[in-house]
């Protein structure tokens, strides 16, 4: 749930990467990280396990525009991949304003894929949330991989995409794809805040 600060005048919305470990959740925000000028993002804070971790750090976008005069600012987190991690996981969702589902492409991982997105599923159910009514984009990643290693966009899409979402291919070690993830999702969760807020 967006946070809105009358001082400011900015509106804070939270967004979560959220899929199987090892898939590029973490890749995607330092990517993001490293390209976002210093003057316009937080510090990046990482809270680290023995085998995963879980990044977060915020930032004010340059050309996304603003909802009812207010700046928009976005703080973006990744959550733990592995199964044993599900109460960070639920943790970290709670109150999330859009997700990022990143997905594997390699063949072998399609079913830590689907697994992983049943669990995101079960996650919003449990805090009272819809998952047809939370912005969701999905991004494939690592199509960088040789062909024979791993599924196409338009296969992960009849596997993964069961609402039609956006979705991306991309290789978040080069950031082709990250920032078109990025502005899509943001571009569907001020879509929503705006017809949330009143004029």
């Amino acid at each position: 749930m967006s946070l809105v600060n009358f001082t400011t005048r900015e509106i804070t919305c939270k967004i979560v990467y959220y899929g199987p470990g090892r898939s590029g959740k973490t890749t995607n925000l330092q990517y993001i990280y490293g390209c976002v000028p210093e003057d316009r993002r937080g510090k990046m804070v990482s809270l680290a396990t023995r085998t995963d971790r879980t990044l977060f750090f915020d930032f004010l976008p340059l050309e996304l525009g603003s909802i009812s005069g207010f700046a928009t600012r976005f703080q973006l987190y990744t959550v733990p991949g592995q199964v044993y991690y599900n109460a960070t996981r639920k943790l970290v969702l709670q109150g999330a304003d859009g997700v990022v589902f990143v997905a594997d492409s390699q063949a072998r991982q399609l079913d830590d894929n689907l697994a992983s997105l049943q669990n995101l599923q079960v996650n919003l159910l449990e805090q009272g949330i819809d998952v047809r009514t939370m912005p969701t984009v999905l991004q494939y990643n690592k199509q960088d991989l040789p062909a024979d290693l791993i599924l196409s966009p338009s296969a992960l899409d009849s596997a993964l995409n069961f609402r039609d979402d956006p979705s991306y291919p991309a290789d978040a070690l080069t950031g082709v794809g990250v920032f078109e993830t990025l502005k899509s999702i943001s571009e569907l969760v001020l879509k929503k805040l705006s017809q949330e807020s009143p004029a």
